[in-house]
């Protein structure tokens, strides 16, 4: 999988994807992710890819011809890609939006917003998908895009050290416990659900999936 990322900033993701299992899975060649600034397609030579909004209003909108020429760039390097427009009024992502497209594609184009937005057309252009993270507004794309390659990237073999650590594959409760059994904090004692020293997979199964239920 190839994640291509339309950014003004590249430089944010730097921390996120050279650690954890993300930076792992760059290592060993499980995924890559290539970034193009639109400021690199800009005619202007001051590298400005802002102009004021023709509605009015307070703000700037990213211009449409250099974020053009960056999708063209990650078209060429890439077999039909999905493209995601990130929009906090877009489509809702969610983890089966995440599997699905991880058998479906190799390349997905990630366009990252700034300021007020860029500029409609770049949506009449290319056939986009518009997604949203959730029901709230971000300063720009990034964050998003990050939030979608790891959901993603998790659902290619090899990324997890063990497949069976997709938690939304199996019945895995939101209450995990491990050592001490008996955990004593300012005079209480905290103890682990006696079901879960039992041994009884069965009925530890149980547990969790009501736990999953609440």
């Amino acid at each position: 999988m190839t994640f291509h990322v339309i950014t003004l900033f590249s430089e944010s993701f730097d921390s996120y994807i050279s650690s954890s299992i993300i930076g792992r899975a760059i290592r060993n060649k499980k995924i890559q992710i290539k970034f193009y600034n639109p400021r690199d397609f800009s005619d202007n030579k001051f590298k400005h890819i802002d102009q004021k909004p023709y509605s009015g209003g307070p703000g700037m909108v990213i211009q449409a011809l250099p974020v053009v020429k960056a999708i063209e760039k990650a078209f060429k390097k890439s077999k039909k890609p999905l493209i995601i427009w990130l929009s906090p009024s877009g489509k809702q992502f969610n983890t089966e939006y995440a599997k699905k497209n991880a058998k479906k594609y190799t390349d997905i184009i990630l366009i990252c917003g700034r300021y007020e937005g860029v500029d409609e057309r770049v949506r009449k252009i290319f056939k986009t998908e518009s997604l949203s993270v959730g029901p709230y507004v971000l300063t720009g794309g990034e964050l998003p895009a990050m939030v979608i390659m790891d959901s993603i990237s998790r659902q290619i073999k090899g990324v997890l050290g063990n497949f069976n650590s997709l938690e939304e594959s199996r019945a895995s409760s939101p209450a995990v416990y491990t050592r001490p059994e008996v955990l004593e904090y300012k005079g209480k004692k905290y103890r682990v659900p006696k079901i879960l020293l039992s041994g009884h997979h069965a009925k530890i199964e149980e547990w969790q999936k009501k736990r999953v239920k609440k």
